[in-house]
């Protein structure tokens, strides 16, 4: 299906807008919006575009946007997309930024944003299970994630290093296990 610019302003809009939690917080409304409701990609396509997105430079949430929007308009589409999504942020962060002070010793906004904490790390580790299914993730494959997760957290060892490694390592197994 194709989408109007107006419609994937919209959509990716909205996304923007009811995402608590940065970009990986917006995979499930990502993939809700564009594989599911308005089947504008396939699953795994879309687990495509999310390495994708996630491996070339920028906000990832702006990255998604432009891989979908250029997919389905070309760079208009690139460009109405990735506006949909950056501009609710902008606009919020932006009225926070005049307001925070106002409000930074407010015992109520303090515990809004203590309920708000937990709920922003269950959106974050949701879309990790998710994409662990589509990405069908076997006994045979599963140390991957796993070794890459304990580089980065436990030795400090930059995502800029895994993922490269990943892209060798991935190119490898296909090569050798596809005979």
């Amino acid at each position: 299906m194709n989408a109007s610019l107006p419609e994937l302003t919209a959509t990716f809009s909205k996304i923007g807008l009811f995402t608590i939690g940065g970009g990986y917080a917006m995979i499930p409304l990502i993939e809700h919006y564009v594989v599911e409701r308005n089947k504008w990609v396939e699953k795994e396509e879309f687990l495509d575009l999310l390495a994708l997105a996630q491996s070339a430079p920028g906000v990832f949430a702006v990255n998604i946007a432009i891989f979908i929007g250029y997919k389905l308009r070309g760079l208009k589409g690139a460009i109405f997309a990735s506006l949909g999504s950056a501009l609710p942020s902008v606009v919020c962060i932006l009225l926070i930024a005049i307001f925070f002070r106002t409000f930074r010793e407010n015992q109520i906004v303090e515990y809004v944003f203590r309920g708000i904490r937990p709920a922003v790390v269950a959106l974050v580790a949701a879309p990790v299970f998710s994409v662990a299914k589509t990405a069908k993730i076997t006994y045979t494959t599963v140390w991957i994630p796993i070794v890459a997760a304990l580089l980065i957290v436990a030795l400090g060892v930059s995502p800029i290093y895994i993922i490269p490694a990943a892209l060798i390592a991935g190119f490898l197994y296909g090569k050798f296990t596809a005979k």
